[in-house]
């Protein structure tokens, strides 16, 4: 009987472990050595990084499924890891590891990716990869076969294949400046790059594994961009500038790009708060959530100190108009932020408080549920499925 579900298994096309039902998951890397105190930022040893799966089956009430030791950083951004269209892999980027200078440590650039069988049970490192110079944001694409690695250190992307449980690095594109994060268009023609200290967002032309970078695409917006994503219609990007210095007391913006234009083009700044950190947008492209920080991260005696951070709403017109339409308190340190499945919830990773909050969009509105998933670590980064 194995022997004739493998050949009907090939007859429709399928590989036998793809009869495997992929669990909801979201993954959310877990800094060891990165803390924000009261009196200010500081680093420690090596060693004590982890990768949480979190199950999302029940969307209101999230659960702990697994945790892998695993390196991975707050210096990330939160987008440094993202799981594959069909729920199969997960994809982590090691972005720094510690040095230690007497006393003190010092972060240096790491150049590792981390692959991540999700269908196992329980879910277990596949291998790891080289890539590119302190690899940060990552994107997948929807057809799954295709990533590609923002190397902040290297100041290039790199282009992945992925076949199976294999990912190769293929090729790298030289962008020019340091590169934090990166959104592909839905069709796969596309790709946008956030150049986080040039206060800019490039534009890659992608044919299948091959990517090609014209500088006179570059589009200004704000400088610490780390958040960046695309539209499911591929009409709007947007990106999250968290300002030249986080935590300062000032307000920062989200920018708006119409991502479909021949010539891609910056059609709006929304101002968001001080210090927005990342941002995802629903499945059905109506909101976009953005995890603001606020003074959270600045040292208590700061002048722009803030206990806590926020989730911000926004609502994506029809007309292509973006609004900022609602907004919830968070914990300190918001980083990742992702929605549910059907997105109708949103998670946002609290890093000092250590939990991950959920929050109910009602209309053009979000409301905190009060329910907090709490986790073994300071979650950096949240993501779940490429595409959905």
């Amino acid at each position: 009987m194995r022997l004739v579900g493998i050949l009907m298994a090939g007859l429709l096309g399928l590989a036998p472990a793809c009869a495997v039902e992929a669990p909801a998951y979201l993954l959310v890397g877990l800094d060891g050595k990165t803390f924000f105190l009261p009196e200010g930022g500081r680093n420690g040893p090596n060693g004590r990084d982890a990768l949480a799966i979190v199950d999302v089956s029940d969307e209101a009430r999230p659960r702990l499924a697994h945790v892998l030791p695993l390196d991975n950083s707050v210096y990330g951004p939160p987008t440094n890891l993202q799981i594959t269209p069909d729920g199969r892999l997960g994809l982590v980027a090691s972005s720094v590891l510690m040095r230690q200078e007497g006393e003190a440590w010092y972060a240096q650039a790491d150049d590792r990716l981390h692959v991540i069988d999700l269908l196992a049970d329980p879910p277990h490192l596949v291998e790891t990869i080289r890539v590119g110079r302190q690899p940060s944001g990552l994107a997948i694409a929807r057809t799954g076969d295709v990533a590609l690695v923002a190397n902040r250190e290297g100041r290039s992307v790199t282009i992945l294949s992925i076949a199976g449980t294999s990912v190769r690095a293929v090729s790298t594109v030289d962008v020019g400046d340091e590169a934090a994060a990166l959104a592909i268009a839905p069709d796969g023609r596309r790709a946008f790059v956030a150049k986080n200290k040039a206060a800019k967002v490039g534009v890659l032309a992608l044919d299948g594994a091959k990517a090609t970078y014209d500088p006179a695409l570059d589009l200004p917006v704000g400088p610490g961009i780390y958040g960046l994503e695309v539209t499911p219609d591929g009409r709007l990007a947007l990106a999250a500038n968290t300002g030249p210095e986080p935590s300062d007391g000032h307000a920062d913006s989200v920018s708006v790009i119409r991502a479909d234009a021949p010539r891609p083009v910056v059609t709006d700044h929304l101002g968001i708060g001080d210090t927005p950190e990342t941002l995802a947008i629903s499945p059905d492209g109506r909101h976009a959530a953005v995890a603001v920080v606020r003074g959270s991260s600045a040292p208590a005696s700061g002048p722009g100190y803030t206990p806590t951070g926020a989730v911000a709403l926004l609502t994506i017109d029809p007309s292509g108009l973006v609004r900022r339409t609602g907004e919830a308190e968070a914990g300190s340190v918001t980083q990742g932020i992702a929605f549910s499945p059907s997105g109708t919830h949103v998670y946002v990773g609290n890093y000092v408080d250590r939990t991950i909050g959920v929050y109910r969009v009602e209309g053009d509105a979000v409301r905190d549920t009060g329910f907090r998933l709490s986790l073994p670590g300071q979650p950096a980064s949240m993501r779940g499925r490429a595409g959905q």
